[in-house]
């Protein structure tokens, strides 16, 4: 279930158990249900929570996903930013390379099959003829924690992306 602070910000996601007791304790209210299901109990029928609102603001430290190679795979869906192919040996490309002053960062970090990466060498994807099939961002810690559990729920898109 996808937790926002009282902010309606993202900050984090948690057990249908843990969202059904914030209801309960009246710490959190429920902004969306998830249509077609419900809890029972003996007596009583209770939505089945997808986005709770905390009901007091909690200050969240920032939380850093960092850019390792795992991180930069699972961003880029192990999948070529050049060509698209997932059957090979995929590796790390610097868009802009070290020695031309790129860093480690999330917006200068792709995935590249080993021919793509030989094939762009030590330039730009311009200089190279190359296009990247996506820009690189750096992936919100909400969105890239879903990612990593499964498909994104469409209850949560508006409280995510501002759809």
């Amino acid at each position: 279930m996808l937790v926002l602070n009282q902010s309606y910000e993202p900050i984090s996601i948690c057990s249908v158990r843990k969202a059904c007791l914030l209801l309960l304790l009246k710490k959190a209210e429920l902004v969306e249900a998830r249509d077609g299901y419900v809890i029972r109990s003996v007596r009583n029928t209770y939505p089945f929570p997808s986005v709770i609102r905390l009901q007091s603001y909690i200050r969240v430290p920032y939380k850093k996903v960092e850019p390792s190679r795992r991180n930069i795979l699972r961003r880029d869906g192990y999948a070529c930013q050049y060509c698209g192919t997932r059957s090979a040996t995929l590796t790390i490309d610097h868009v802009v390379p070290r020695s031309r002053g790129g860093g480690d960062t999330w917006e200068n970090l792709v995935t590249a099959c080993v021919p793509c990466n030989n094939r762009k060498g030590n330039r730009t994807p311009e200089e190279a003829g190359m296009r990247l099939r996506s820009v690189p961002r750096k992936p919100n810690h909400i969105v890239f924690l879903r990612n990593f559990m499964g498909s994104l729920e469409a209850e949560w898109r508006p409280y995510l992306f501002g759809d």
